[in-house]
């Protein structure tokens, strides 16, 4: 199976899969991620505990690949010390820039995250894949979560 038809099963599964798009209570970090240029609207709750996040979710509206990037991020990131998930954050936004082109690399840590690595070819979609991932970096950077 090539990268194109791997994303658009990936995209497919994760847009439907609603396990990560619910309403976290407790959490100790909220965070709003919109794109104005096409509706897609979400809201991360995150619960950090000893420095793990111990719990994420999203609650919102999008389009199928905002929807599905945001619901891998959140498996990636669930489970990962602060520091981890911010550097996981950090990887993907590079390769979706086109900053790091490692693919073996890119593909043992991103896993299905990777299916977004052509996400470049496809300009007025970029925003929608790197929406949660903007949005949660942000959170971390607010809150002072990494020294």
């Amino acid at each position: 199976m090539d990268l194109n038809e791997l994303y658009s099963q990936v995209i497919l599964e994760h847009s439907q899969d609603k396990s990560n798009k619910r309403v976290l209570d407790p959490y100790t970090m909220e965070e709003r991620g919109h794109n104005p240029s096409c509706g897609d609207d979400i809201t991360l709750r995150v619960d950090i505990e000893d420095g793990v996040v111990k719990d994420i979710a999203y609650t919102g509206i999008g389009c199928a690949i905002s929807q599905a990037s945001t619901s891998i991020m959140c498996d990636q990131i669930r489970g990962l010390k602060v520091e981890e998930a911010y550097e996981k954050l950090d990887l993907f936004l590079k390769m979706i820039r086109g900053e790091e082109t490692d693919d073996e690399k890119l593909e043992e840590e991103l896993e299905e995250g990777y299916v977004f690595k052509n996400i470049s070819t496809m300009p007025a979609r970029v925003k929608c894949a790197v929406l949660a991932w903007h949005t949660l970096k942000n959170a971390i950077d607010e809150q002072g979560e990494i020294s």
